[in-house]
Formats: structure tokens, C-alpha cells, sequence
């Protein structure tokens, strides 16, 4: 399900083009979550804001800035890139999206945030999964091998060939 702005409030319509894949209530990636921790935060949901929080909902959900907007237009059809570009600059700086940067790519934008894990990409048409943290928060890097760091936080990036990219002819 999602939200429909309609002339002066949200109606909840079926569809499953808005989102790459959507989570239900209460689970991973669903609007629920994502809104519930926003409103947790005190952060004002306004139309736009909620737009975009709407299409940023889902597992594996890895979407550039003007994906973000051209999704949210189908939500709210008034809302400006410029509002899409604010929106996530301020859900990154609250925590609640992470920015993915990745070498010749745009920026992509992961809900997510509030469960540890990593990400494989396919070095051909840039697909990119989550995949969840093995043992070890910290990635198996040896005490050694710190330099008297103290690791708080483990990126770690996969990357190879889809199965679609895999199968077709080169």
C-alpha cells in the first residue's frame, strides 16, 4: 500500500511500481518504522516530507536524489526537486538515511540506517543489496591491525555481477 496526496489529504491506494519492494507494518524498511522513528525524533512531517519518507520505505531500497523525486511526484505531483534534495540532506544529518557514495555513481539514499549492514553491488548495471552484518560488527579486523583505533562503525562493500547482468550475452 501507499499514499496517495490527494487535494487535501493522503488516501491509501495498492501499488507496487512506487516502491522497488515494500515492507509491511512492523517490519525491516516499511513506512511504519521509518516514519515512527522520524516522529520519535520530533522532526515536523509536512506532505513533502512524508513523500518522500513514503518512497524511501522497503528493503533494499537504493535510490538516487532524482529517482527520490520522480517516485514522490507520483505521491505529491506539486513537490520540487529542490524539497527532495533538502528532505534527504536533513535525513541524513538526523541518522535515518544513509548516503551511498560509489566510485562513478550518483549518491544513492538507504532507509535502512537503523540496522547494521552491508551492501553488494554489481559492478554492471549497479544494483545494490543489503546484506546482512556477519559475527563481528567490526569485520573480523584483527586487534592488531587497528592501530589503537577503537572501531565503532563497518562499512563493507561487495562487489560482482548480478544474476540478470550474468546472464546475458556479452
Amino acid at each position: 500500500m501507499t499514499l496517495v496526496w490527494t487535494s487535501s489529504k493522503f488516501r491509501t491506494t495498492p501499488d507496487l511500481e512506487l516502491f522497488r519492494s515494500g515492507g509491511a507494518a512492523g517490519t525491516i524498511g516499511s513506512v511504519t518504522d521509518l516514519l515512527t522513528r522520524l516522529r520519535h525524533q520530533g522532526w515536523r512531517l509536512t506532505s513533502q516530507r512524508r513523500a518522500v519518507a513514503e518512497v524511501l520505505a522497503g528493503e533494499h531500497v537504493h535510490l538516487t536524489a532524482d529517482e527520490v523525486h520522480a517516485r514522490a511526484v507520483r505521491v505529491l505531483p506539486e513537490i520540487s526537486r529542490a524539497t527532495v534534495y533538502n528532505t534527504l540532506g536533513e535525513l541524513v544529518a538526523l541518522g535515518e538515511v544513509r548516503e551511498v557514495s560509489l566510485e562513478g555513481r550518483a549518491k544513492r539514499y538507504d532507509p535502512n540506517s537503523d540496522v547494521d549492514h552491508h551492501h553488494l553491488v554489481c559492478t554492471s548495471c549497479g544494483l545494490i543489496l543489503d546484506v546482512p552484518v556477519a559475527d563481528g560488527a567490526i569485520g573480523g579486523l584483527p586487534t592488531g591491525a587497528r592501530h589503537g583505533f577503537e572501531v565503532d562503525h563497518v562499512e563493507v562493500t561487495y562487489r560482482g555481477t548480478c544474476p540478470g547482468c550474468a546472464a546475458r550475452p556479452t
